[in-house]
């Protein structure tokens, strides 16, 4: 990415909550791995989708059937669907793969959904139960869960609790605060941590790197990234800027379990660094 696309990435993840632009910041997230990437021609990709739907839906319709729209033009005309044969393959986290490809994971195909749901004025929110990003559309009188990584099935609260139950079984206990609506600064901080998870495994350190410092434009105060990134910064040999991290996280941290791991690690750093200076 280069410094201006990164400077674009932070202006916009930093504006106040409800105005970050999904789209365009999930495609200036893209341009880490693509750094001559056009974010406008995929902007159009959308608005032609929606385009598509457009005039399936009228003054009269109701939410189901904008839903209906939806759902036939995004999974049926265009082809989305998820990548279950490639779950981890990092081009299923960046927006401008998915719209290429039409693949991509819950998180991705959620983004989507609800972007070409905005141009259609169709108000729908995402919702980030662990495990498996949803979309809904709520008012007074309904809640309609969608899941946009199979076809945009419709879901109830009691189907949510059950996909939950079969991703964790009896390791973690289903609560409805697991529903709640999830904002795009939000979706982008999951997004980037789905690809960290990827290039950690992958022991692609400078690239999980990269991920983790977009993470804390996203979100300052997620301090065990502060940890992480420490981390990587060791495995990359940039002890000084791990001291600095690490030091960040045990001042942000006070009660942390691992806050004597991390006190060692800072011990073995400070010594390193004497004597690199």
């Amino acid at each position: 990415m280069s410094a201006r696309s990164r400077r674009t990435f932070r202006e916009l993840v930093t504006l106040p909550e409800g105005a970050v632009p999904l789209a365009e910041s999930a495609l200036l997230m893209a341009c880490e791995e693509y750094p001559q990437l056009e974010i406008s021609p995929y902007l159009d990709k959308l608005d032609q989708i929606a385009d598509f739907v457009r005039p399936k839906v009228t003054s009269s319709s109701s939410p189901l059937d904008t839903i209906d729209a939806l759902n036939d033009v995004l999974f049926g005309v265009v082809g989305f669907r998820g990548n279950t044969d490639n779950y981890e393959d990092p081009r299923n986290s960046f927006l401008n793969d998915v719209l290429e490809r039409r693949v991509g994971i819950p998180i991705t195909l959620s983004a989507v959904y609800l972007e070409v749901a905005r141009r259609i004025s169709f108000p729908i929110s995402g919702v980030g139960m662990p495990g498996h990003f949803l979309v809904k559309y709520a008012d007074r009188t309904q809640e309609i869960f969608l899941d946009p990584f199979n076809a945009g099935q419709i879901l109830s609260k009691e189907d949510c609790a059950q996909r939950f139950a079969e991703m964790f079984g009896a390791e973690r206990e289903f609560s409805e605060r697991m529903l709640a609506i999830a904002s795009p600064r939000q979706m982008l901080f999951r997004m980037l941590n789905n690809l960290k998870t990827i290039y950690m495994k992958a022991q692609a350190y400078e690239k999980s790197l990269a991920m983790v410092d977009m993470m804390l434009m996203t979100d300052p105060e997620a301090v065990e990234q502060y940890r992480d990134r420490g981390i990587l910064e060791v495995q990359l040999r940039r002890f000084h800027d791990a001291v600095k991290d690490f030091e960040r996280y045990v001042q942000g941290a006070p009660d942390s379990k691992d806050r004597p791991q991390v006190e060692e690690h800072l011990k073995d750093l400070r010594r390193i660094r004497a004597m690199m200076d």
